[in-house]
């Protein structure tokens, strides 16, 4: 088992590989705007799990996933022979969700926001229900207070 520091360490490299010689490596016109997000590497070096996004629809989505996947082994021989470790981790492409939980998140943001503004409309000229001052005062002539009396 490696070091988590190391793999991390490693992972960060892949990332940073792949990301940078992405178009030099695949050299396919159909390969779209991909992103790669994160690169997770097990504990002992022979996995790695690369995450990308692809800018587009989901038409240039899957064609970008099928060339990605067409080209793993040019993309894992790159990753090898740049990092100069004993053994090349296998590489595992998978889109990432990331966009569309984000923009999940984003609308369930903003109807929350549509939601208070609503209500702060509503509340906007509202009186309250009871006296100005609701709570239980002392008379000035009897000298006790409320928590006094039995």
């Amino acid at each position: 088992m490696a070091d988590p520091a190391r793999a991390r360490k490693i992972a960060d490299r892949i990332q940073e590989l792949i990301a940078a010689n992405l178009q030099q490596v695949v050299k396919d016109p159909d390969l779209g705007f991909v992103t790669i997000t994160d690169v997770r590497v097990t504990g002992d070096l022979q996995h790695a799990s690369v995450f990308y996004t692809v800018f587009g629809d989901d038409a240039q989505r899957e064609r970008s996933a099928e060339v990605l996947e067409a080209n793993r082994g040019k993309l894992r021989s790159f990753v090898g022979k740049q990092l100069g470790i004993r053994l090349t981790p296998t590489l595992e492409l998978i889109p990432d969700a990331l966009p569309e939980s984000a923009s999940h998140i984003d609308d369930l943001l903003r109807s929350a926001r549509e939601r208070d503004e609503d209500l702060a409309r509503s509340r906007s000229g509202a009186q309250p229900a009871g006296d100005a001052d609701p709570y239980r005062t002392t008379d000035e002539g009897e000298g006790t207070s409320p928590s006094t009396e039995a």
